[in-house]
């Protein structure tokens, strides 16, 4: 009878009797990750069934705390520019508005560049559902007030109204930078080899939540048209519905502990020390550059549709419904037919190509779409907009997959955090440059040259990713 407790306990992922597993010759491979099984419940063979379905529960329960979060930011950030424009007193130089503009955009993007991967190393240590559903509470607060603060964008004081604007999204930023972790559950619950696909779920969510998000603040406008707070509040809302189903539903996915040199605090400088490690540094810059490409179109489409379309701030959200639908389409769908067959860098190359050929289309059509009628322009835009999207959807996928494979199991969460923050510095310097390059005039084409050129520099570094052993 002891002999076969024995036996059953050696399977078991205990670190009191690991030693005597490698003793015993039993393998405890594939299953580091089971969580540990009473013995009095009766078979352990069932762990490993019941772990591959919480894995799969965990990922749903991420997508949909991850989408309905988003919605938020959809329905929100087709509003900021026209927010400036309504708010920034109409004397003030362009030059100014610009740099207002953008840094409404960029604080929130600053936020994440300060705070992700000190979630992403905290999540490494307490677990990544506390970290997440903290993130929750702060979107539901901020979104809140980001609807009150709305009712008063008609006031004598302007520059008062302007700066509650900047608290809301400095605090949604702060918030929204947990995005990391949810990535980090993604790594937990995937192998290497269907990490790809599971990167592709948060660009996915992304993509829902750009399409929706935009589609319920124009239903919101319509039904509540002199109720100015309605998006804010709308967004609040789904974030509280966010908290509750993770709250509820959401597992814990870390079953590893960094080691003694990993649970020290968080510095500043392992940003740019993680540019040296091999690999990772590569993909990070190409990540970086990418995404700064990707900010210089994102931040400046909103003014693009209203002084070339004309468009009314309805009628925009259906502008940033479509991007989110083609993101949606092409990272839900297409990517994840094509990571099948193909291996990552080959998914970046393609998306490469398809980003430098939307926005270089953007940028001729600000030169010459005054000449042509004006639904052959209208045309030319939206194929011009599904391109690039296109392109960004294999991009980002792609680049996270590759630097999770690359990075060390036990720090996954700071690793993917630090490749948030700088997602995040190229989303802080997008806005502040695109603008100040849209407001230079020259038909508004130098934001999307600019664009294009940072992809050309990506394009440079994948020979280096070539040569990577472990990319082969």
């Amino acid at each position: 009878m002891e002999q076969n407790t024995s036996e059953t306990q050696s399977e078991l992922p205990d670190s009191n009797n690991s030693s005597n597993n490698s003793e015993k010759g039993v393998s405890t491979e594939g299953h580091q990750n089971i969580p540990q099984v009473n013995l009095d419940s009766g078979d352990a063979s069932i762990t490993a069934i019941e772990n591959k379905k919480a894995k799969r529960a965990a990922l749903l329960i991420v997508f949909l705390v991850v989408v309905i979060d988003l919605l938020g930011f959809g329905i929100v950030l087709p509003l900021l520019p026209r927010y400036a424009d309504e708010i920034v007193p109409a004397e003030t130089p362009k030059a100014i508005k610009g740099i207002i503009t953008g840094s409404m955009l960029s604080i929130f993007s600053a936020m994440q560049f300060l705070f992700a991967p000190i979630w992403g190393r905290w999540s490494d240590r307490v677990g990544r559902r506390p970290v997440l559903l903290i993130g929750l509470i702060g979107s539901v607060i901020f979104y809140l007030l980001f609807g009150l603060v709305s009712h008063y964008l008609i006031t004598e004081n302007a520059w008062f109204v302007l700066g509650l604007i900047f608290l809301t999204r400095l605090g949604a930023g702060v918030c929204g930078a947990t995005i990391s972790t949810a990535a980090a559950v993604v790594a937990d619950c995937t192998s290497k080899e269907k990490r790809a696909h599971g990167m592709a779920l948060i660009g996915a969510a992304f993509g829902i939540g750009f399409t929706v998000g935009p589609l319920v603040a124009f239903a919101a406008l319509s039904i509540f048209d002199k109720h100015l707070g309605t998006p804010g509040y709308t967004a609040s809302f789904l974030s509280l519905l966010a908290l509750i189903i993770g709250y509820i539903r959401l597992p814990e996915t870390l079953t590893t502990q960094p080691d003694a040199a990993h649970r020290r605090r968080w510095k500043f400088m392992e940003l740019w020390q993680a540019l040296k490690l091999p690999t990772i540094g590569i993909l990070i810059i190409c990540f970086f550059l990418a995404t700064f490409g990707f900010a210089n179109f994102e931040s400046t489409l909103s003014n693009y549709t209203k002084r070339t379309f004309q468009l009314t701030d309805r009628q925009n959200f259906l502008v940033f419904a479509y991007v989110g639908f083609a993101l949606m389409f092409s990272q839900g769908y297409l990517y994840r037919k094509c990571v099948k067959k193909m291996k990552e860098v080959q998914l970046i190359r393609i998306g490469l190509v398809g980003m430098f050929s939307g926005l270089f289309s953007l940028a001729l059509l600000a030169l010459v779409g005054e000449e042509i009628p004006i639904f052959l322009a209208k045309i030319w835009f939206a194929a011009a907009l599904a391109v690039a999207v296109f392109g960004f959807a294999f991009l980002n996928p792609s680049i996270n997959s590759l630097i999770s494979k690359s990075a060390d199991p036990a720090r996954q969460g700071e690793i993917l955090g630090i490749t948030q923050s700088f997602s995040a510095l190229a989303r802080i310097l997008g806005p502040l440059i695109g603008l100040g390059l849209f407001e230079l005039g020259f038909h508004h084409i130098l934001p999307y040259i600019f664009a294009s050129l940072l992809l050309f520099i990506v394009l440079f570094q994948l020979p280096k990713l070539n040569r990577q052993p472990e990319l082969s």
